[in-house]
């Protein structure tokens, strides 16, 4: 169960604690971490780790410092719905998120490469186009998913997100904070929430403009081979035969939920489709994984497919074959590219 609003807001001045003992112990942690970095496999893994959390509390604080200056400036919090505010917020989650992938990108030496021949033909090379966008893209850990919202937002795109995300995630500071003030929806766990999460996806895209996306993620959850067989059972359980023998021939991606996507297609039926699939990171959630896969230096490969509102299903059945046929070729791609580019540690 999440914790209450206020209970949360707690963790905010626990991170600033935390940033400020660390940077009062840092000659001490670094001499620390240097010693463990000589004992331990890999390429100063102890220091690199120091840096990561480093870089994390410091983003973090300077995030939660942005968000308080902006509810000063909107009358104590009066204004935060304005246009004038939500695009300030916007781009203050987009200089933070860039700032935490430049330095994901030092730190662990990660290298993006986007499947250029995948883009639309526009001769500017953004993907979709200048409409409004439905992003339906494949869920695979928090580090992907931060360089898919980095690629949506950087300088040459621009967009302005939507997102639909678990609830737990409220648990970070920043997420609860900024998310919570910009049009966003977080899922809680159980059949009843689900439901309400349509009817929340129909309001997040019904008013879709020409700058914004919806950014959905079908599959719900990260894919393990539990839940690949759990969600085929369910599939078995509601006599959706057809959905079963689909949901049985994708090895990397778990079944997509159709219900989200046929609310956001239906509310916005003006906005052009891009599926989006990615891999590099889902294998790291925690800060086990991180651990375990420092350092990465490693590619991560992003792959954009786009399809004009004029071309997308409306009857609902062809719909969800539709999306299930796109979700195949998602996951024909993810396995070929992890096949030939296996994931490797240095050490």
């Amino acid at each position: 169960m999440l914790p209450p609003r206020p209970v949360r807001r707690v963790l905010g001045p626990l991170l600033v604690l935390g940033l400020a003992a660390t940077v009062l112990l840092l000659p001490v942690l670094v001499l620390v971490a240097a010693v463990a970095s000589a004992w331990l496999p890999g390429r100063w893994r102890g220091l690199r780790l120091l840096a990561c959390a480093l870089a994390y509390l410091a983003v973090e604080v300077m995030g939660l410092v942005a968000a308080g200056a902006l509810w000063l400036l909107s009358g104590f919090g009066r204004r935060l719905g304005t246009p004038e505010l939500q695009r300030a917020h916007h781009t203050v989650l987009r200089v933070l998120v860039d700032l935490l992938v430049r330095l994901a990108r030092r730190l662990f030496a990660l290298r993006l490469v986007t499947d250029g021949t995948s883009w639309s033909p526009l001769d500017d090379g953004v993907p979709g186009s200048t409409n409004a966008m439905v992003v339906l893209a494949r869920h695979a850990g928090p580090g992907d998913s931060l360089l898919l919202l980095h690629t949506l937002m950087d300088r040459d795109h621009l967009r302005r997100p939507r997102i639909v995300l678990k609830d737990a995630l409220q648990l970070d500071p920043l997420i609860d904070v900024h998310l919570n003030r910009l049009r966003n929806h977080f899922v809680s766990a159980g059949p009843a929430a689900r439901g309400e999460a349509v009817g929340a996806i129909a309001d997040l895209a019904r008013d879709l403009g020409e700058e914004d996306a919806l950014l959905i993620f079908p599959e719900g959850a990260n894919f393990t081979a539990r839940r690949r067989t759990r969600a085929i059972a369910r599939l078995r359980d509601r006599g959706l035969l057809s959905a079963v023998r689909r949901a049985e021939g994708l090895q990397g991606l778990l079944p997509p939920r159709p219900a989200g996507v046929a609310a956001a297609l239906g509310a916005a039926p003006h906005a052009d489709v891009v599926f989006v699939a990615h891999t590099g990171l889902e294998h790291v959630h925690t800060v086990g994984d991180l651990w375990r896969t420092l350092p990465t230096d490693k590619t991560l490969h992003l792959r954009w497919w786009f399809v004009p509102a004029a071309d997308v299903p409306r009857d609902q059945t062809q719909q969800t074959d539709w999306l299930y046929g796109w979700w195949a070729t998602i996951d024909a791609w993810v396995t070929s590219t992890n096949d030939a580019s296996p994931v490797t540690v240095r050490s």
